[in-house]
């Protein structure tokens, strides 16, 4: 097949810390690449990739401290993709509504992965474009009416965690992720104080976020008991998981997917999280870690957590979570959107469906 993959400009695939969209759309391309499909990645011009690259900027935007109108590079991006988009068998968009509009107006297919949650506003675009095809990255995603073709979970190279069968002693518990209200750093360093745990924290802190992160994280940290690493890169990450004797999700907010669960399994670290979005998606209760219903209890089952086999997560992730997993149902879905265009458009020959 001949297939776009449409990454966002914000950040470089794969992301050199934190994104958990670029690191998935960088798995997915690199590894139809080695099937043999012909893959062009629409991305920034910093990215790595197998794929034949277009980029309509160098790098990514957020590290051009002069580029204000990340929207208008998107426009661009957007504007390659489909002034192109008869070279392509599918398009594959991971920019969310932006693409929508576009995509109605060519022949080639494009499908749509929702990487974010619905908002009172966006949802009113997807609406009004719900007979594309769509992509759910859990089946708690689904909160509104679409046509969903299916449900892909994000994969993971399970070999680039590596396998820790005894945490780090001193023990200590790990979040990681963007330090923002609905992800729950705030109740991560509550559940520590509350236990009497040491706490490493690692992740990014967005401008939107830069307030919150002064006054209700900032001044817990104290290098001992709480320790924040700052964006660190992939290595550092599977080091923070791997030693940890258990990763806190306490997010409060309905999460489509929830990347660090599976990166921290693949780890063999265990994941105590409250029970929204994809989490009973995701975890396996009493076998992978916990899945609770408020913050008390995630406390509360740290000693039952910590007896969990280690190999146990880290074969929940090999079975159910790998990137091999993941483009199997790419493909299938791609395969799908095409043959059902050939046989009840007939708006491809059969010749160009090239499998």
């Amino acid at each position: 097949m001949k297939i776009a993959q449409v990454a966002p400009l914000w950040e470089r695939v794969p992301p050199p810390s934190y994104g958990g969209i670029e690191l998935v759309v960088s798995h997915l391309t690199d590894e139809l690449v080695r099937r043999g499909h012909e893959v062009t990645l629409f991305a920034s011009g910093d990215s790595q990739t197998l794929a034949d690259l277009k980029a309509v900027y160098p790098l990514a935007l957020r590290l051009d401290k002069y580029v204000q109108d990340y929207a208008g590079y998107e426009t661009l991006e957007l504007s390659q993709v489909y002034q192109h988009a008869a070279e392509f068998d599918i398009i594959h968009s991971h920019v969310g509504i932006r693409a929508l509009p576009l995509a109605s107006l060519v022949l080639t297919p494009t499908i749509h992965t929702l990487h974010s949650s619905f908002t009172q506003d966006n949802q009113k675009v997807f609406r009004y474009h719900h007979q594309q095809p769509y992509v759910s990255i859990s089946k708690a995603q689904r909160q509104i009416k679409l046509n969903y073709v299916a449900t892909v979970y994000n994969g993971i190279e399970p070999n680039d965690y590596p396998f820790v069968a005894q945490p780090q002693e001193p023990p200590y518990l790990a979040f990681l992720g963007r330090f923002s209200p609905e992800k729950g750093p705030q109740q991560a360093i509550a559940i520590a104080k509350q236990t009497g745990w040491r706490l490493k924290m690692a992740g990014k802190v967005d401008v939107a976020d830069s307030q919150f992160f002064e006054q209700e994280i900032v001044p817990h940290i104290d290098g001992q008991q709480i320790e924040y690493l700052g964006e660190i890169n992939h290595a550092a990450k599977a080091e923070l998981l791997g030693n940890a004797a258990i990763t806190l999700f306490p997010i409060n907010w309905q999460e489509p997917f929830g990347l660090v669960m599976i990166e921290s399994m693949a780890t063999g670290t265990p994941v105590i999280a409250m029970s929204l979005g994809s989490v009973s998606e995701v975890i396996v209760h009493g076998e992978t870690g916990f899945i609770c219903q408020n913050y008390a209890e995630m406390a509360t089952m740290i000693p039952a957590a910590l007896t969990l086999n280690r190999q146990a997560c880290r074969q929940h992730i090999e079975n159910n979570f790998s990137v091999n997993q993941m483009v199997n149902d790419y493909e299938a879905v791609y395969k799908k959107i095409i043959n059902n265009r050939i046989h009840f458009n007939g708006y491809f020959d059969t010749a160009k469906a090239r499998f």
